[in-house]
């Protein structure tokens, strides 16, 4: 509590929706003479609410979601925005107003439109990004070029040319193509080079030129923190969540009643909290059908081939792969990126799947040396 004192809950059931980040730090790399800046520094996490950057000169660092979202908004007022990036992102305009869920909404019923809208926009995401993972040669030239139909003509398409392939990193939207209306605009501006240091009147870059500004944003990612940073003990045992394997998107080898969502990052995150918060009641509901108390994932996690959770290669994620849970390559230690795929395997799937231990308290559900998944339990679910 605030005041110092220790509160115990006991629970049956451990289920965290602590997120993914960490909300008491951001990534804040120190640059060189930062001290030496005369304006204000800012990160998007910590945001003052009295910030004034009316009629004023502001360097963005990043090129991100955050970066791609807070440009737009704040060269409505202040002076000229920078964004100074050291590689693009994929950045595309998309009408802010959907016309067909719109039009869907005045036919029919609000149950009926809203589950309609929600499955059309499943669905176009899920085959656009398929085709685009599928096919990036053929993906990459389309993005770039609904850039460069966004920006001014004669715009230098290197600062919008990515690295990476298409979903290789998230893909950033821009409503109503605010982001690219600013540039047309002259309120914003892009620049590809990598910061060398702080001086008073701004940023000097690698190239050696200076960009004024008045207030910098650093725009330069998140940290990601399982489970809010809690320590977990299985019988008194510390347990560490990078040594475990996520078994369906929602639990964790060899931890028994827990349950820490890991959401989509290849479409809403949510639609796979939701996935798994469904899951979750048919496992409580299998556990009193059964007369059981423990629920638990068991696996031989040494034997297992394992890989890395998440694949994509932005910075936020590299840095934090080496504590993070792994996933296995097959089903059901599998993290997939689907909605249709996990709506089967976390609704229509049998709980007691052979894998997912169901027991009584006291009774043994370690799987044995040399085994990669729990004996065969009785169908049901």
């Amino acid at each position: 509590q605030k005041d110092g004192t220790r509160v115990t809950f006991v629970a049956r059931y451990l289920y965290m929706g602590s997120g993914y980040y960490d909300y008491s730090e951001g990534h804040n790399p120190v640059f060189a003479g930062q001290e030496d800046f005369a304006g204000q520094v800012v990160h998007p996490q910590f945001w003052p609410e009295n910030l004034d950057y009316a009629g004023k000169k502001v360097v963005v660092i990043g090129s991100g979601a955050t970066a791609v979202t807070l440009i737009p908004t704040m060269a409505q007022t202040a002076a000229h925005v920078t964004m100074v990036q050291r590689s693009p992102s994929y950045i595309v305009a998309r009408p802010g107003r959907d016309k067909q869920a719109n039009r869907l909404k005045s036919w029919l019923p609000a149950n009926l439109a809203g589950a309609a809208v929600r499955w059309k926009n499943v669905l176009t995401s899920r085959k656009m990004r398929q085709r685009m993972m599928k096919d990036p040669a053929q993906a990459r030239p389309m993005l770039i070029g609904l850039a460069k139909a966004s920006l001014p003509r004669g715009y230098d398409m290197t600062h919008f040319t990515p690295r990476h392939q298409p979903w290789e990193q998230r893909i950033c939207l821009a409503p109503d193509g605010d982001f690219y209306r600013a540039i047309h605009r002259g309120k914003a501006s892009v620049v590809t080079d990598s910061v060398q240091r702080f001086v008073p009147e701004g940023v000097k870059l690698a190239s050696g030129q200076v960009i004024e500004a008045d207030i910098i944003v650093t725009a330069t990612g998140l940290k990601l923190l399982r489970g809010g940073g809690v320590q977990l003990r299985v019988d008194g045992q510390p347990t560490n969540l990078k040594d475990t394997v996520i078994y369906k998107g929602a639990m964790y080898s060899n931890i028994p009643n827990f349950s820490l969502v890991f959401g989509y990052t290849g479409s809403s995150w949510t639609l796979k909290a939701d996935l798994a918060a469904r899951y979750m009641v048919r496992v409580l509901k299998e556990l009193d059908r059964r007369g059981a108390d423990i629920a638990v994932p068991a696996a031989d996690v040494a034997s297992m081939k394992t890989t890395w959770m998440q694949t994509f290669t932005s910075g936020y994620v590299v840095r934090a792969r080496e504590d993070m849970p792994r996933q296995g390559v097959e089903h059901p230690w599998q993290v997939h990126q689907d909605y249709v795929t996990d709506r089967r395997i976390m609704l229509k799937e049998p709980v007691a799947d052979g894998v997912l231990r169901l027991v009584k308290a006291g009774e043994p559900w370690q799987v044995s040396s040399g085994t990669s998944a729990a004996p065969r339990v009785a169908a049901g679910g």
